[in-house]
């Protein structure tokens, strides 16, 4: 039997899985890697840290199944997005990467020269003015590390999403490619025509020469070509040696940013198909067929995946955090020992008492974009506890899913009876009721919660022809869990009015 490899290259950590011609995902390892705050609102990683991330994860996944050992067939990388990296042509880092949570380009955004073209902005990119995004990233890296504006001019430096890194750094060099979905999150690149556009380069200072080859979703991103002098000098033993240098001249066949792979790998293959995925942060993405739709509510429009010369495009919206927000619970107030803890705490509580958490902790995005907000927490009275409190954190998550829900709806006409879902949050199922009851519609959550590893192999597998077609793939999809709405509508508005009033509060507590 052939094996895809799968890598998902989180924002937390790196995963690796074995997929099989039946669809069938293995059991993912995981290998964890350091966040770092140098200063409020920064949001930083050391890409070397992450390419090494990338290979114990898929030593360890293959060292577990040994049955896979030569005959992985090809290999798919799903990644976290606008995470910005500069690197040299020997592929290491000049500084940290700039994170897609970090908030230090608000400054940038601001710039006249740079407002002036919101609106074109909009229109090409699908995109709004915010430090989200990797250009504003580019131009600080420019501004801020020694020389890297030389280096870049003379052709001695690189600036990339994650993606374009890895393949980079996993071809030894040889290819230097990144999909359009992930180009698409940028800030400088054309979803119509599928280019970076001349104009956003020059505004942004960025040379086209620096940047990653846009290439569709299924496509061959070039043979793996690791180095064994360099795992040696970086700790790995000799089984895992082994275990990476098998990979050698297997072909990268499928790259896939985080979110439209699990738009993908939840098999929401036809217009109006839509999903959320509750990680660090939470993403609902809508199909929107091979027609673009610009919204007029502050949510984004990005190419989803593009197979044999045809783009499909999602309407998104883009919530900053989710599962940090349960992080946050734990670590920095200690209100919970294990996120397990919180629907313990949510069902021994009536509701939250009035209480409100609106979690604008690196600012707000969609719909808002106020990257200067700030989070706070209202209507607190001396009853309100912990169990409140947590409460209100679990329940801010769906509040941030439905707003942005219903506005996909009102642009585009469409509102489905179903939701998908997926992400490590969703083993809340209080939230997951939550949802259910404030959208009104049927959540189902999948069988695994690894869809965009699914959806980065399934991209790979088509390309190298293990499977016929993306409508093929469709029998692979499971469904878990199923949530049915039971709270009234009067209910939902009084939840959701009083959540916009807190959320009026965040919005006045930023400079922006």
């Amino acid at each position: 039997m052939k094996y895809i490899l799968c890598v998902d290259q989180g924002t937390t950590s790196t995963k690796a899985f074995l997929l099989d011609g039946e669809g069938n995902l293995s059991q993912g390892t995981h290998v964890p890697f350091k966040q770092h705050y140098s200063q409020p609102g920064w949001v930083s990683h050391d890409a070397e840290e992450i390419y090494v991330s990338v290979l114990k994860a898929v030593a360890m996944v293959l060292k577990e199944h040994p049955e896979a050992k030569g005959n992985i067939a090809c290999m798919g990388i799903t990644n976290q997005r606008e995470t910005t990296v500069a690197f040299s042509p020997s592929g290491k880092p000049f500084t940290q990467a700039i994170v897609w949570q970090c908030r230090r380009t608000s400054d940038i955004c601001r710039r006249p020269e740079i407002r002036e073209q919101s609106r074109r902005i909009t229109e090409i990119t699908g995109l709004k003015i915010d430090p989200y995004f990797s250009a504003t990233k580019m131009l600080w890296l420019f501004e801020n590390v020694r020389s890297l504006r030389e280096r870049c001019a003379s052709g001695e430096g690189y600036l990339s999403t994650i993606d374009g890194f890895l393949v980079f750094r996993l071809t030894g060099g040889k290819s230097y490619a990144s999909d359009y979905s992930n180009c698409s999150r940028t800030m400088l690149f054309d979803i119509a025509k599928k280019t970076y556009d001349a104009e956003f380069l020059d505004l942004f200072g960025v040379p086209v020469n620096v940047l990653a080859k846009p290439m569709e979703s299924c496509a061959d991103y070039g043979a793996v070509e690791i180095n064994e002098e360099y795992l040696r000098n970086n700790g790995f033993d000799g089984a895992e040696t082994e275990a990476l240098l098998s990979l050698n001249g297997v072909h990268i066949t499928g790259v896939l940013g985080d979110q439209p792979a699990a738009l993908l790998g939840q098999n929401a293959i036809n217009k109006g198909d839509s999903k959320t995925t509750y990680g660090t942060g939470s993403f609902t993405l809508m199909n929107l067929g091979t027609e673009p739709v610009f919204s007029k509510n502050g949510l984004l429009t990005s190419c989803a995946w593009s197979i044999g010369g045809v783009t499909n495009y999602a309407l998104e919206g883009s919530i900053f955090q989710a599962g940090s927000v349960i992080s946050w619970l734990k670590d920095e107030l200690g209100f919970i020992n294990s996120p397990s803890e919180c629907d313990d705490f949510c069902n021994s509580i009536e509701d939250c008492g009035g209480v409100y958490l609106v979690p604008a902790f690196t600012g707000l995005g969609a719909p808002y974009w106020k990257p200067d907000a700030r989070g706070v927490l209202t209507g607190l009275t001396r009853g309100t506890g912990r169990a409140q409190i947590i409460r209100a954190g679990v329940e801010s998550i769906a509040y941030q899913v439905t707003e942005l829900v219903n506005l996909m709806t009102d642009d585009t006409g469409i509102k489905a009876g179903q939701m998908k879902v997926d992400g490590g949050v969703c083993a809340s199922s209080f939230l997951m009721q939550l949802q259910s009851d404030l959208l009104g519609v049927t959540i189902t959550r999948a069988l695994s919660d690894e869809m965009t590893a699914m959806g980065a192999g399934l991209a790979a597998g088509i390309e190298a022809g293990i499977f016929k077609s993306l409508e093929q793939t469709g029998r692979f999809y499971k469904a878990g869990a199923s949530y049915e709405p039971k709270m009234s509508a009067f209910e939902v508005s009084e939840k959701m009015d009083g959540y916009r009033s807190a959320v009026r509060a965040a919005l006045l507590s930023g400079n922006d």
